[in-house]
């Protein structure tokens, strides 16, 4: 999405944004980088969240680890949401460590280089 009013130049990086589509393929949001778009504003919000369930997901895990009643069924279920929080929490870290400006004399790695990691996944 690129908004009107601004040229190619003022354009950012794609942002990775914390859901897939229906084929479980990645979405990215093309903007100004201003994070002013309804669609933005939509993302940090799913981001906010996901993050919070993590959050809560390992307190949860602390509780359970910590009960000697806890059963395998109860722990299998416990591994598979936490590896589900965790690829959440990767998606942000990585859509955040992309947006971050580049430093001074990088000038050697492609911007592209988020986009070219994360196609294979």
């Amino acid at each position: 999405m690129i908004h009107q009013g601004h040229d190619a130049t003022s354009v950012s990086r794609p942002r990775l944004l914390p859901w897939s589509n229906l084929d479980g393929n990645p979405c990215y949001l093309l903007s100004d980088g201003t994070g002013s778009s309804h669609l933005s504003r939509v993302a940090d919000s799913v981001e906010s969240v996901q993050l919070d369930m993590a959050e809560e997901l390992l307190d949860h895990a602390a509780d359970l680890l910590g009960d000697s009643r806890t059963t395998a069924h109860q722990l299998r279920f416990l591994g598979a949401r936490l590896a589900e929080a965790l690829h959440d929490v990767h998606r942000i870290a990585r859509s955040r460590g992309a947006r971050l400006p580049m430093p001074d004399g990088d000038d050697d790695v492609p911007a592209d280089a988020e986009l070219q990691t994360s196609a294979g996944q």
